[in-house]
């Protein structure tokens, strides 16, 4: 059973920075990728960023300059480094695994934690 665990939420000025964290039950290598999604109140679910298992990334727009996504393989953890917040930055972020079997895939998701950006 894969578990993800994210923790650095917060609440954070305008301007201001977070840094996010998720640890993996298991070898990050095991998953083809990582990332991060959230979700605002009454907003869909929304990817912000990823990395593959080569180190491969990808951004949102609407976030890309801003935040980062990095991962520490001998702490099998994915950060996610949120620079220079925006109101709407506020929502839930969730860590998310992608594994796949060569047949199917697999979808794994952390509890979330909550990021509040205020004016």
């Amino acid at each position: 059973q894969v578990q993800l665990v994210e923790s650095g939420g917060g609440l954070v000025q305008a301007g201001g920075s977070l840094r996010l964290s998720c640890v993996a039950s298991g070898n990050i290598f095991s998953f083809n990728r990582m990332g991060w999604y959230r979700q605002a109140p009454g907003k869909q679910r929304e990817l912000v960023a990823y990395i593959s298992s080569m180190g491969t990334t990808n951004y949102a727009g609407s976030v890309k300059g801003r935040f980062t996504i990095s991962r520490d393989t001998a702490k099998n953890t994915v950060y996610l480094q949120m620079n220079s917040l925006q109101l709407e930055d506020t929502a839930v972020y969730y860590c998310n695994a992608l594994r796949s079997n060569g047949i199917a895939m697999y979808d794994y998701w952390g509890q979330g934690t909550q990021v509040t950006v205020s004016s």
